[in-house]
């Protein structure tokens, strides 16, 4: 116990100590290098504190730490380069109990998901392929076809319905059983072939199944796997300096272990549980946390800042207050096969210009993001599960950034990733599935490079955008999601909208006050970020948001769902099978351009255009839908499109359209294949239509007689009747072959893959160099970075 004048009761600068068995009460040991410490079976309670500056190697081994007011051990000060007599006794130690067994095999939660250790299922019912296959026999077998069992999570104010049938589809599903015989004999010779277009290969039934299956998704890598490829955290692995505390118990005080000032610490296999906070990492300190756990701690669990780096690797962090790990202010720790959840907040955080690299954790069932980036956070997100979260699977905010790679991101509340106000992040080859509302999520101001993911098997949309985000999404499967494949809305939806946009981390300002005012310090993000001059340098605007390249595929509604008052362009995408129409423009204030995409086999029309929308139609192929091939009520134009073998009309402009249909390739089934009803304007010039199925009575061109403000001229039509020899070779689509083209030709804008330079991926990171010994002859220094 202390004695009056001091709470000192051991200190040594130069010698070693060695404590077996003692028991201290409200007294600090301090031990100032190159002294050196080993205590083991000791005893520190009612506040006492272990207290290590510069420290070369000390170790404490299975020792108590309660009701500490402040850290229980602090760790200060680079370790001293010169050892005492000691050193070697105490490096043999630690390198004993340090000898790299099977991860995982010693974590002392013995918490493994379904009795299991590594990657394995969760628990928890899965949701498959099969499974929303059945429900969807089911819910046609009930209700004949329409939508209500399916859509039931997503209000939309409108009164248009994609599954309620215009008109004109019901007269011709009354005609469809008498002119239906028609396409006997003669099918092969009318009907126009198109399934060698662009866009094909995307058809192919192994690519449009293979993402569902749960067996497919990537298994999360071993520690021993990880430490394979990253010589770094391998040498972090065997480096043993500094404090070195294994198998100890911290509980029921205020801090675990502190440690500053380039200290150095190794935590191995220890217990802190009911504490403020288990491990502060700060001031370019080092800390290496193996196989601990960390639970029911106030504030956040693991605590890391100004420029801290580190190995945290096979940890159980659980049922903490604020976040499990809390990166921040230039701390750029390896964070590597953790087990993180079961949090009252998220599970990783990542802040003020905090980085990282976090890999192959399994992060579930934490209150709100699994892993939340904001304020400029820059981490390298990868190979992790984030699973059945009560929020979004990972949230990036208030300018957040990070790449975000090869997760299989399930079976989370709201979208498995959510990105606004600012988040530009890249989003890459990630499995986003099984998730109870949307999959991905560009809200408010949202940017970012979406690219490669399989987004399926959500029950709300597949990819969600609000009209005032600038997303590039390229390349991504987008299929069977319970309802839109991707849907533009121009505000938020007032039943759903509130709660995706409140709810993250208390409005992105809350996460961590507790940790800082405790210790008096300020909750000033913004002195420690970059300029706003500075972070938008690094990247080139983007004025209108981009969807290329993308497979949206089997979905419970539209296809593409476009409510938007911002400019899109759409190009070069398969939107194929879906239950809804293909493509619906319900609203566009500005001008949306659907260029090179091919709408297949949709259950709907092909393409809707409602009024009052501006839209661009160009070198499409619209094949085989259930209802209209392209039905236009806008404004826009209609060019070089391939419109063939749907079911309804070809292309059908009506009410108050003002629209320009020109080169086109028209094919209807059953209908007119270009008709002009109503008081629509237009101008329908050089196209060329095909006559539909033999028995079909309905004209190929066809204008109301009391339209007056259209032109329908230079039009080409070839008919059953014009074919004199039954053995006549059927037509084809040629010169140039069906729509879209492999290659595009000169009359469309290049893709923007052509163009690497236009992705604005705004990964940044200050670099600073040191000079030594002033410039050399009056000159500058350089720096080169490839």
């Amino acid at each position: 116990m202390p004695a009056w004048f001091s709470t000192v009761v051991y200190k040594t600068s130069s010698g070693h100590v060695q404590l077996d068995n003692c028991n201290f009460e409200g007294a600090q040991l301090q031990i100032r290098g190159p002294g050196s410490c080993h205590a083991r079976f000791c005893s520190f309670s009612q506040g006492s504190s272990t207290h290590f500056l510069g420290v070369a190697l000390s170790l404490l081994d299975s020792c108590d730490f309660s009701g500490s007011d402040s850290a229980s051990v602090t760790v200060e000060g680079a370790p001293a380069t010169e050892r005492n007599w000691a050193c070697k006794h105490l490096a043999a130690l630690a390198r004993i109990t340090t000898s790299w067994t099977s991860p995982g095999s010693g974590s002392p939660a013995g918490d493994t998901l379904d009795g299991h250790s590594g990657a394995t299922q969760p628990p928890g019912a899965t949701i498959t392929l099969e499974d929303w296959s059945k429900g969807e026999m089911e819910s046609r077998r009930r209700g004949g076809g329409g939508e209500e069992g399916v859509c039931q999570d997503t209000v939309i104010e409108d009164g248009w319905s994609d599954s309620a049938p215009s008109d004109e589809e019901e007269e011709e599903e009354e005609g469809k059983g008498e002119e239906g015989s028609g396409q006997g004999n003669n099918s092969l010779n009318y009907r126009l072939a198109h399934s060698h277009h662009g866009l094909s290969h995307l058809l192919r039934p192994n690519q449009d199944v293979s993402p569902d299956f749960p067996s497919l998704t990537p298994e999360v890598r071993t520690l021993t796997e990880e430490l394979q490829r990253d010589p770094g955290a391998q040498a972090l692995i065997e480096t043993v300096q500094g404090c070195v505390l294994r198998r100890c118990l911290f509980r029921d005080g205020k801090g675990g272990v502190h440690v500053c000032n380039h200290g150095n610490a190794r935590l191995e296999g220890n217990v802190f549980r009911g504490l403020t906070y288990a491990v502060r990492c700060i001031q370019n300190a080092t800390i290496v946390m193996l196989r601990n756990e960390v639970c029911e701690c106030r504030a956040s669990g693991v605590f890391l800042r100004l420029s801290s780096q580190g190995l945290i690797a096979d940890n159980n962090i659980h049922s903490n207050g604020e976040a499990g790990l809390d990166i921040r202010k230039g701390a750029d720790p390896i964070i590597l096969c953790n087990r993180i959840h079961s949090g009252l907040r998220s599970g990783i955080v990542v802040l003020g210009n905090g980085r990282g690299s976090i890999r192959s954790n399994q992060i579930y069932n934490n209150k709100e993001a699994g892993v939340y980036i904001l304020f400029n956070g820059n981490p390298v997100v990868s190979g992790n599960h984030i699973f059945q979260g009560q929020a979004a699977g990972i949230a990036v905010n208030e300018n957040g950034r990070g790449v975000i790679v090869e997760n299989v991101i399930r079976e989370n509340q709201w979208g498995g990733a959510d990105i606004r106000r600012g988040g530009d992040p890249v989003l890459r080859n990630n499995y986003i599935c099984h998730g109870y509302s949307d999959g991905v999520v560009v809200g408010e101001r949202g940017r970012g490079l979406i690219e490669g993911n399989h987004i399926y098997n959500n029950k709300g949309c597949g990819v969600w955008l609000m009209s005032s985000s600038l997303p590039q999404l390229l390349g991504n499967y987008i299929t069977h999601n319970r309802m839109y494949g991707l849907a533009v809305f121009c505000r938020k939806d007032p039943d759903g909208g509130g709660t995706r946009e409140g709810g993250q981390e208390g409005g992105g300002r809350g996460g961590g006050q507790e940790n800082f005012h405790e210790e008096g310090e300020l909750l000033a993000w913004e002195g420690d970020l970059d300029s706003e001059d500075e972070r938008l340098s690094a990247r080139r605007s983007i004025s209108t948001a981009l969807v290329e390249g993308n497979c949206i595929s089997r979905n419970g509604a539209v296809g593409l769902y476009v409510k938007s008052s911002e400019p899109l362009n759409v190009v070069a995408n398969l939107v194929n099978g879906n239950r809804g129409a293909g493509v619906a423009v319900l609203q566009s204030g500005q001008l949306t351009r659907l260029v090179a995409n091919c709408v297949h086999g949709n259950g709907r029309g092909g393409v809707t255009v409602e009024r009052e929308c501006r839209v661009e139609l160009r070198g499409n192929g619209v094949y085989d839908n259930g209802g209209h091939g392209v039905s236009f009520r806008g404004d826009g134009q209609v060019v070089e499109n391939d419109v063939v073998g749907n079911r309804g009309y070809g292309i059908r402009l009506s009410d108050s359209a003002d629209v320009k249909v020109l080169r086109n390739r028209v094919q209807p089934v059953q209908g007119c294949g270009i008709a002009v009803l109503g008081p629509a304007k237009a101008v329908v010039h050089d196209n060329l239509v095909f006559q539909g199925q033999p028995g079909n009575v309905k004209p190929p061109l066809h204008r109301d007689p009391g339209n007056v403000g259209s032109a329908l001229r230079n039009n080409s039509v070839l008919k059953h009747s014009n074919r004199t020899c039954s053995s006549a070779p059927p037509w084809v689509l040629e010169n140039p072959p069906p729509r879209p083209l492999s290659d595009r030709p000169s009359s469309l804008p290049p893709s923007s893959s052509c163009h690497p330079s236009h992705f604005a991926i705004s990964m940044t990171t200050r670099i600073t160099a040191t000079v030594e010994s002033g410039c050399h002859n009056n000159g500058s220094v350089f720096c080169t970075i490839l």
